[in-house]
């Protein structure tokens, strides 16, 4: 039978501005990518947010990022390669020591935003941050977007990486991500959404953008914490994937 992991964006709210709804997604994902603090989330509610994914078997993952609260870690930064070494180490050890605290342990690393996008094309802050993760535990995986040179890069360089989709974006006919200043970037119809995903897990097919067909390895499935429609997307993945007798599990069973 068919399994593949269901992951999402989550303690990322920050003081009495929330962001999404963490509760609710973790009832229906199989792992987390959870805010280390530089991009979104305070530590009281991460912690939150750590011991309801404990308490529900839910695999965390750092979801680190650039030093970028105001951007909420989606603008382009050229930090230096020995800042970005440490500050990945800095939000792994960070949400450690919160998930020890919760009774849970992070088995992942995921960069997010502007740093997983620029990570997934350019070797040498993928080289800055694949150093930080074998220096702090080589055996933490690294979750990236499938297709993209980082994959192989990290492969080579020892590391176990889990290749990710997105349920709720538009993809390029070059595998990226569509920026989300374009139009149709973002994608909001959980049906749709659904037949779409059971079609690449199914195929290994996804269509990009202008209509033309990818082939990506998958292992993840991601659905961003913060689109408004992301429990709705959440409930008929989960749904349409379980009538297609595909399994959700998480890579790290």
């Amino acid at each position: 039978m068919t399994s593949i992991d269901l992951n999402s964006d989550l303690g990322e709210s920050f003081g009495h501005w929330k962001m999404g709804d963490d509760a609710a997604m973790l009832e229906l994902v199989t792992s987390a990518n959870v805010a280390c603090g530089f991009h979104a989330g305070d530590p009281d509610g991460i912690l939150r947010t750590l011991r309801s994914a404990a308490e529900r078997g839910v695999t965390i993952g750092a979801h680190v990022g650039y030093r970028d609260l105001v951007g909420f870690g989606r603008r382009n930064m050229e930090p230096a390669d020995a800042e970005l070494i440490a500050d990945t180490i800095y939000q792994i050890g960070a949400l450690q020591g919160l998930a020890a605290a919760a009774g849970t342990r992070v088995s992942y690393v995921k960069p997010h935003g502007a740093l997983y996008n620029t990570m997934a094309h350019d070797a040498r802050q993928a080289a800055a941050v694949i150093t930080a993760i074998k220096m702090f535990a080589p055996d933490l995986l690294l979750m990236a977007l499938s297709g993209a040179p980082v994959v192989e890069q990290a492969r080579a360089a020892g590391l176990t990486v889990i290749c990710e989709v997105f349920a709720d974006r538009a993809y390029m006919p070059d595998g990226t991500l569509a920026s989300r200043a374009q139009a149709g970037s973002v994608l909001h119809d959980p049906e749709a959404i659904a037949h779409r995903m059971i079609r690449l897990v199914e195929q290994g097919k996804l269509t990009a953008i202008d209509g033309s067909a990818l082939t990506l390895e998958a292992q993840s499935i991601c659905i961003h914490g913060d689109t408004p429609a992301a429990v709705a997307i959440a409930h008929q993945l989960r749904s349409e994937l379980g009538g297609a007798g595909v399994t959700l599990a998480s890579f790290a069973a």
